[in-house]
C-alpha cells in the first residue's frame, strides 16, 4: 500500500524542532522531503551533543562517524542537499526547485526569506500551488513578529510555565520542550489542510504558525481569566483545580496517578481503598465539596497508596474500576508490551553503521485503518542526496555538478 503523501514533494529549510518535527511527520506520511543545508556549515543539532556513532553514545564527538541524537530521530525518511542561498546560483537553483515543490516549510526569523528573495510572496508567483508554511515564535504578523525565542521563551510566553509547578514554587517549563513540538504538529495540521484546499481549488497559500499561539490556544482551555476570582493559584502542581481527587500519590517504590471525574468515580475509589464509610459523608458529597476539602481527599488516599508498590496498587484499583496508571521512567516505556505493540519504540538507525542497539526513536504516532505510515529510512548525511536532485530532478550534468561545488554553491 501507498502511504498518503507519496507523490508530494517538499522542500525543508528548516532546523532544531518546531519545523523539523512538521517535515518529519509529512516524511511519515510518504512525502519526499529534501533537506537543504548550508555547504558551508552541517546542522547545528547534527553537530550537537549528546553523539552516538561506533563507539557508542557520548557526550563528545569521539570518531568522525558520530552524529548528533537529536539529528538522527528528527531526520529520518528525509533527503538531504547542499545548497548557498545567499549566492546568485543558488537562489536560482532553489527557485527551479520551488517551480517543482508542492510544499516549502521555514522556520526563520521573520525577515530573512525576504532578504533573501525566497518569500512566499516571491515564490508563489512561479508556482501558484506552492503551500509555503511558516513556523516562528510569534507569528508572522503582531508587534512581537520580530522577537527571536526558543522553546522555553514560547512557553513562558503562552502562560504555560506560570501554570506549571507547585503554588509555594516558582514557575517551571515543561519537561519536553512543548512548544517547539507542538507549533511543528500544527505547522502539519496547517500543511494538510492547505493540501486539502489546493486540491479544491488548485491555489497554494501562506501557513503562518507561531508557536506561541498553538501553546496558548491549548493552555487557555483552562479558564485562567477567572482564577484569582475563584482564589485560586496559578499554579496546582498535578492537580486539575475543578477536579478531585485527581493528582500524583507516592508509593512505596514510585508514583501513580489517579484521576475522577464525577461522583461515581469518586465513590469507586472509596470502595478501592476500603473508605466506603465516606460515601455519604457531607465533606465529600458533591465535586464542589471535595474541591473545598481536597487536601483530605488526598490524605486519605496516599494513607492508601504509601502502603503499596506500585504495580501492586495500579493493578487493584484498575481492577475496581479506579482509573489511574504508573508515572512511568523511560526504561518502564521501552519494557512496556503495549508500546512495543503499538509500533512506538523502533530501533534508531544511523546512516553509517545501521540499527543502534539499545537506542530507540519514538514511532510514527498517526495509525490509519488502509494506508500505512512510518519511518523506514535513516537521517541523510549532508548533501547525501545532490546527485539525484540536481542531476535527476532539475536536469544539470556531473560537471555542472562539480563546477556548483567547486564554487561553494553545494
Amino acid at each position: 500500500m501507498k502511504k498518503v503523501l507519496e507523490g508530494v514533494r517538499v522542500l525543508d529549510l528548516t532546523q532544531y524542532l518546531s519545523g523539523p518535527q512538521a517535515t518529519l511527520l509529512l516524511a511519515g506520511l510518504g512525502a519526499e522531503v529534501i533537506r537543504i543545508d548550508n555547504p558551508a556549515a552541517r546542522d547545528p543539532v547534527a553537530e550537537s551533543p549528546p553523539f552516538v556513532g561506533p563507539e557508542g553514545v557520548s557526550m563528545q564527538r569521539r570518531t568522525d562517524k558520530d552524529i548528533g541524537i537529536f539529528y538522527l530521530k528528527r531526520a529520518r525518511n528525509k533527503k538531504a542537499i547542499t545548497l548557498n542561498l545567499k549566492s546568485r546560483k543558488g537562489k536560482d537553483l532553489f527557485c527551479r526547485l520551488s517551480e517543482d515543490a508542492d510544499v516549502l516549510v521555514e522556520n526563520f526569523s521573520v525577515g530573512v526569506t525576504e532578504r533573501l528573495g525566497i518569500d512566499y510572496s516571491s515564490l508563489s508567483r512561479r508556482n501558484r500551488s506552492l503551500i509555503y508554511c511558516s513556523v516562528t515564535g510569534y507569528g508572522s504578523t503582531g508587534p512581537d513578529a520580530g522577537l527571536k525565542g526558543y522553546d522555553s521563551v514560547a512557553q513562558a510566553a503562552s502562560g504555560l510555565m506560570n501554570l506549571t509547578g507547585f503554588p509555594d514554587g516558582p514557575p517551571m517549563k515543561a519537561g519536553s520542550a512543548l512548544a517547539d513540538s507542538v507549533g511543528g504538529v500544527f505547522g502539519f495540521g496547517g500543511i494538510m489542510a492547505a493540501l486539502y484546499h489546493r486540491e479544491r481549488s488548485g491555489e497554494g497559500q501562506h501557513v503562518d504558525i507561531s508557536m506561541v499561539d498553538c501553546l496558548f490556544s491549548l493552555v487557555f482551555d483552562e479558564p485562567l481569566d477567572c482564577y484569582e476570582q475563584l482564589g485560586l493559584p496559578p499554579r496546582m502542581g498535578n492537580r486539575i483545580m475543578r477536579l478531585s481527587p485527581f493528582n500524583s500519590y507516592p508509593t512505596e517504590d514510585g508514583w501513580i496517578v489517579i484521576a475522577t471525574g464525577t461522583t461515581a468515580q469518586w465513590h469507586t475509589v472509596l470502595r478501592a481503598i476500603e473508605r466506603k464509610d465516606l460515601i455519604d459523608d457531607a465533606r465529600y458529597k458533591e465535586m464542589s465539596d471535595r474541591l473545598i476539602h481536597n487536601d483530605e481527599v488526598d490524605a486519605l488516599i496516599t494513607e492508601w497508596t504509601k502502603a503499596r508498590k506500585t504495580a501492586e496498587a495500579v493493578d487493584y484499583l484498575r481492577e475496581a474500576g479506579v482509573i489511574c496508571g504508573p508515572v512511568r521512567t523511560i526504561e518502564d516505556i521501552k519494557a512496556s508490551r503495549h508500546m512495543q505493540a503499538r509500533g512506538m519504540l523502533p530501533t534508531l538507525q544511523h546512516p553509517l553503521i545501521g540499527d543502534i542497539p539499545g537506542l530507540h526513536a519514538h514511532g510514527f504516532p498517526i495509525h490509519f485503518s488502509k494506508t500505512p505510515g512510518g519511518y523506514d529510512r535513516p537521517a541523510p548525511l549532508s548533501g547525501q542526496h545532490n546527485k539525484e536532485i540536481y542531476c535527476g530532478l532539475l536536469g544539470l550534468s556531473p560537471d555542472e555538478l562539480v563546477d556548483l561545488k567547486n564554487e561553494g554553491v553545494i
